[in-house]
């Protein structure tokens, strides 16, 4: 059985994937926003082994939530599902960064640079990249004016780049990406018309270790499929600048 940490999963898709694999007998660490967030996540699930609780939209707060999953020792997987959605107004952190950007696509980075390096590594995407540009030139939205919905689409592209990074710079680490489809949680809204049951599965199934069909590294996934990402995912030379900016951004440089 695998242990995996998965940010981001007092509620939602997380927490749905968590309670998946504690029902198949993983141990799993859940992670809170707040105390409020983490004692309804442990009243959600109580079979989870322990739930981790720090603001991944600072860069200190990240820190701090790398060094709570560290201090509980080796994890066999990582699951980068922390997020808002795309309906979002703009909003500066405390780092004076756009939220959207520091939730969803710094956060993800630092926990992947300072996480003791699992064997395995999942980023949720989503279907909404394949439309866009990553957009690194102005990756912290200082140029455009600002629009919630590309704004997410961008840094579900750089999750998937980050994903694709990694297969290649740790090729001892299985690193993969998947959409889940778009469906109704409090990120997606009540109208999204894509299969609930379907979309905690791929996230959980890379992560447990227990299928060989899930030992790749460096794929996107939908519904435990193989499917082409937006093909600046596959970029190199987009992936070698997005983490070069992250680590600019954070301070946090990403081992070799």
């Amino acid at each position: 059985m695998s242990r995996i940490f998965i940010s981001g999963s007092s509620t939602g898709l997380g927490l749905m994937a968590a309670g998946l694999l504690t029902g198949k007998g993983h141990q799993v660490v859940l992670h809170a926003r707040n105390a409020d967030r983490a004692e309804d996540a442990r009243k959600a699930l109580p079979r989870a082994e322990a739930v981790v609780v720090g603001d991944v939209s600072t860069i200190a707060g990240t820190k701090e939530v790398a060094a709570q999953v560290n201090a509980l020792g080796r994890f066999d997987a990582v699951i980068h599902n922390a997020a808002v959605g795309y309906r979002e107004a703009h909003q500066s952190t405390a780092d004076g960064l756009p939220h959207v950007f520091a939730i969803n696509t710094l956060s993800a980075y630092i926990l992947t640079a300072l996480i003791d390096r699992p064997k395995r590594l999942v980023y949720l995407s989503s279907g909404m990249h394949h439309r866009v540009d990553a957009n690194l030139d102005d990756i912290l939205w200082k140029k455009r004016r600002w629009n919630g919905s590309e704004a997410y689409a961008e840094s579900k592209l750089h999750d998937a780049m980050l994903a694709f990074a990694i297969a290649r710079r740790w090729p001892e680490v299985f690193s993969n990406s998947l959409e889940p489809g778009w469906v109704p949680t409090r990120m997606g809204g009540p109208g999204a018309p894509d299969d609930m049951d379907q979309a905690h599965l791929t996230q959980a199934w890379l992560a447990a270790g227990d299928d060989p069909r899930a030992d790749v590294t460096g794929d996107y996934f939908y519904h435990m499929k193989r499917m082409p990402p937006n093909p600046q995912a596959l970029d190199p030379d987009l992936q070698d600048r997005l983490t070069a900016l992250c680590a600019e951004t954070s301070g946090v440089t990403l081992p070799s």
